[in-house]
């Protein structure tokens, strides 16, 4: 009677425990992606409103591999890891640098690429990305990125007005006007976004790349909710197979002049 009873409560266990692994798994037929379309070349708008650039080319070829239809969701880039967590989307594919602090509160998928930091300021200003060199000056970075991480952490604390925006666009706009007195951004988007436009004209790099593994993290990747294994695996050998097949290197070229992997 009791190994009956016995073999009944382990077949009841093991039927449960298929229930639940079947119940929580996620159909990923459709993958939403949070991006901010305001960082050329990653992502940015083009004639007729519509999202583009490296980042959304690479999300599509990974939906692609995943027979997954891709869906783009706009949100602002401090807001990118509350919206979700508030399953607004599915994955943040917006050049999220892995930092150790953002990494507290979501996964990520394996790195896509890895882009330097770098101070921008007027031609022929003598300001280097340094405390010493910027203390009593106002520098410009957005909200929620890592650059404002660094710029808080080691400059802010040293007599440097870090003054923090919500898009790129006013950003620029204030440095433009002179509000500003430096801007310290991730180098690539800045170049293709700003300095190569008819509203860069009169700006250029100082100094040279801003290196600190503690608030610039060691490359971007693909965020996700930390439950979301299955997506995370699954994108990761997305990526391996773009990146074999010669796919990630052709969208590579066709944004950047040299390799950013």
């Amino acid at each position: 009677m009791k190994n009956w009873k016995k073999k009944i409560l382990v077949s009841t266990t093991v039927m449960l425990a298929t229930f639940t692994t079947y119940a929580q798994a996620k159909d990923w037929s459709v993958i939403r992606f949070g991006t901010e379309a305001s960082y050329a070349p990653f992502e940015y708008k083009a004639p007729g409103d519509k999202l583009t650039g490296f980042d959304v080319d690479l999300g599509n070829e990974i939906c692609a591999h995943l027979k997954a239809k891709c869906v783009w969701v706009e949100n602002s880039f401090d807001g990118m890891i509350p919206a979700l967590k508030a399953k607004k989307f599915d994955g943040i594919l917006s050049s999220m640098t892995i930092t150790e602090e953002r990494s507290k509160q979501i996964a990520f998928s394996n790195k896509i690429y890895n882009t330097p930091t770098r101070m921008i300021a007027k031609i022929g200003s003598p300001l280097q990305p340094t405390a010493a060199s910027l203390k009593g000056k106002r520098v410009g970075v957005q909200q929620g990125t890592m650059q404002e991480s660094y710029a808080k952490a080691y400059w802010a604390t040293q007599g440097v007005r870090v003054v923090s925006y919500p898009n790129q666009d006013v950003l620029y706009q204030d440095l433009i006007s002179s509000r500003l007195d430096a801007s310290l951004q991730d180098a690539l988007m800045v170049d293709a976004g700003f300095l190569k436009s008819p509203k860069g004209k009169g700006f250029a790099f100082a100094g040279n790349n801003v290196v600190d593994a503690k608030t610039l993290g060691v490359g971007a990747a693909v965020g996700l909710r930390k439950e979301d294994n299955d997506l995370r695996e699954n994108i990761n050998k997305a990526l391996a197979a773009i990146i074999a097949d010669g796919t990630y290197k052709k969208l590579e070229k066709k944004y950047f002049p040299f390799s950013i992997y």
